[in-house]
């Protein structure tokens, strides 16, 4: 799903575009554009996701459809696009002017360098305004643009998106293991060997090629995204703009998954292994992810077995964690003010919340006595449950709107009943970055950041997956950025940081 980012509009939009819908139209969509004719004298909106296409999206399609014609008078056409496909594809509608009107805002700040989404601020104080109320502040300043400007609505949910380190349960009591003394890379080993050596059904290590933000775990944070290797401590009010691959903290990480991969700790394919959910029921001994509170339940129901969870990094909200979950309304919908109704009742309606993301009860799940969903799992070809299989529809929970109006999970490793209050708790904790805000504005170096992320498609993968020889390759990693106008650019964003932080005083 590699996404080019940060693009102004310049002639490689055009040729981004026109090369992106050559490449739609030679291969096969996850997802199939269902009619989009408004129903009768309704408006009818065009909302894309992200999620592999459900078997029974369009039920839930009329279900939905059924609730906002009754509430507020519009339809919507409901289209999800696999993993492996949305950015290209969201890039294609953009750049070609395909109608929409709402979708799911991968890369968002560069979509709205672009002039993709509409800005909202005038519909969130009249139309919005019950959503705007309700979503923690602090979204909205992470959101902000620095025109002062709002561009999508954020899913209101965890502030803090913390790096987890997750682990099987039955390992972790078979062997006795407190998950809590394991915070660096470094000090895993001896829990690697020795998975290696006494439980061969296990992977000790998986990685994918996206890897982990493990620069976190020395306080850093990208500037924009990690595809910009240009990043800065969160908490130090003078840390200044780095190449991280540059600095010895990165080199460290690099040594000790080299080391790692070395060993036979890692899995062989983690270059080249897409980033996609959890694979239920493969057997692997340590895995990062990133979630919020309680994240462990929501990762052993994807797993099929129950994995336990330790946060290696603080309850930090950061510019980038607080723009992972944003539903944006297209700059050239013809029915803005229907958007921010639809999106103002996904926000604060639970029925119609909850159907977005459980599906229909009695069709996709059940209540148990304590109000919680129980999914039905699918059926075969006789009609017989599947056990462990997945309900015919799966919302995706970040990409849909607010969390806390949200029925919480019974049936196996049930959510706690406090589950929404246990995230307040932890929202109220939240210590916000330094750069909580701060967007640097590129859109004046659409070359040089093409450079840069093409270098850095070529090494990132395998220099942060331990697959290549770290002597070797990170020097040409580095050369080749400078080459490429690295220099430059965090020339350009540290001036800017320098005067938000000097406006921010």
């Amino acid at each position: 799903m590699q996404q080019p980012s940060f693009f102004g509009r310049t002639l490689y939009i055009v040729l981004t575009g026109i090369i992106a819908l050559l490449a739609a139209g030679c291969s096969p969509s996850s997802a199939t554009d269902k009619d989009t004719e408004p129903h009768g004298d309704m408006v009818n909106l065009v909302y894309y996701t992200i999620g592999e296409p459900d078997k029974d999206i369009k039920m839930v399609n009329d279900k939905i459809n059924e609730v906002l014609a009754k509430k507020i008078g519009i339809t919507i056409t409901y289209i999800k696009v696999g993993w492996q496909e949305y950015e290209d594809r969201l890039n294609t509608m953009v750049s070609a002017g395909t109608p929409f009107d709402i979708a799911f805002a991968t890369d968002f700040t560069a979509y709205v360098r672009r002039g993709a989404w509409l800005r909202l601020d005038d519909y969130l104080s009249n139309t919005g305004k019950d959503m705007y109320d309700i979503i923690d502040p602090i979204f909205w300043q992470g959101v902000r643009m620095d025109d002062g400007g709002i561009y999508g609505i954020p899913t209101n949910k965890e502030l803090a998106v913390r790096q987890q380190w997750m682990y099987p349960e039955e390992l972790v009591k078979k062997y006795n293991i407190d998950i809590t003394k394991y915070n660096t890379l470094e000090s895993l080993e001896p829990l690697l060997q020795m998975i290696k050596q006494k439980e061969p059904d296990y992977l000790p290590m998986e990685l994918d090629k996206d890897s982990q933000n493990f620069f976190a775990l020395y306080g850093y944070e990208h500037v924009i995204d990690k595809k910009l290797p240009l990043m800065v401590r969160s908490l130090d009010s003078s840390s200044k703009v780095v190449n991280i691959f540059e600095t010895k903290e990165a080199r460290q990480v690099l040594n000790t998954l080299r080391h790692y991969y070395k060993a036979g700790y890692l899995n062989e394919d983690a270059a080249l292994r897409e980033n996609q959910e959890l694979k239920r029921g493969v057997k692997v001994f340590w895995k990062a992810s990133d979630g919020g509170p309680l994240a462990e339940n929501s990762w052993s129901k994807d797993r099929g077995y129950k994995v336990v969870a330790h946060p290696v990094t603080p309850e930090l909200a950061t510019t980038e964690s607080l723009r992972g979950g944003i539903m944006a309304v297209s700059s050239d919908t013809k029915h803005p003010v229907e958007c921010i109704k639809f999106l103002n009742l996904l926000n604060t309606d639970p029925e119609l919340r909850n159907l977005f993301n459980y599906g229909i009860e009695g069709v996709h799940y059940t209540l148990d006595s304590n109000d919680q969903v129980v999914p039905i799992p699918a059926n075969d070809a006789n009609g017989n449950p599947i056990p462990d299989a997945s309900p015919g529809y799966t919302g995706i929970t970040y990409t849909q709107g607010n969390w806390f109006i949200l029925k919480t999970m019974g049936g196996k490793n049930p959510d706690p009943i406090n589950k929404w209050e246990q995230f307040r708790s932890s929202n109220a904790r939240v210590v916000k970055s330094g750069l909580l805000g701060f967007t640097p504005d590129l859109s004046m170096m659409p070359i040089q950041l093409q450079n840069i992320e093409m270098v850095w498609q070529k090494y990132y993968p395998s220099l942060m997956t331990g697959s290549v020889d770290v002597n070797t390759e990170l020097p040409k990693f580095n050369q080749e950025l400078k080459q490429a106008g690295l220099d430059e650019v965090r020339a350009e964003v540290q001036k800017q940081l320098d005067a938000w932080r000097m406006a921010h005083k």
